[in-house]
């Protein structure tokens, strides 16, 4: 199988030597989207609510451009900063699977890039 590295304008650029995802087959494993600005590349402000809809979007940016969609995605992994936060996390990552959530874990780490309260990383089956 060819492996196809995915890349798009519509999410951030890689801060590190990695893509923003892989595609091999019909599976997609993105990487760990932080609330970064896709043209300013500056953490989004606002707290976990508006930290977790700018990490969605950018998932959502990778995925289209692999072919995917919210109702693609298997599996995702969710860090967060503090699990004091779950809850309002929920909240904004719920809104984008409504027609069903994936699998999922979710822990809490010490820390994260640039300090951000979020990060979402995804596994997605395309046709």
């Amino acid at each position: 199988m060819t492996k196809t590295i995915i890349a798009t304008d519509n999410a951030p650029a890689a801060i590190g030597p990695y893509v923003q995802a892989t595609r091999i087959g019909n599976m997609v494993y993105t990487s760990g989207q932080i609330p970064l600005d896709a043209v300013s590349m500056d953490i989004v402000e606002g707290g976990i609510e508006a930290q977790t809809k700018q990490v969605m979007d950018n998932l959502m940016a990778v995925l289209a451009e692999a072919g995917a969609d919210a109702s693609s995605v298997l599996k995702t992994t969710c860090f967060l900063s503090d699990m004091n936060n779950f809850l309002a996390f929920n909240e904004v990552y719920a809104s984008y699977f409504t027609l069903g959530a994936p699998a999922r874990s979710c822990v809490e780490v010490a820390r994260l890039p640039k300090d951000v309260l979020v990060e979402v990383e995804a596994v997605a089956y395309v046709e």
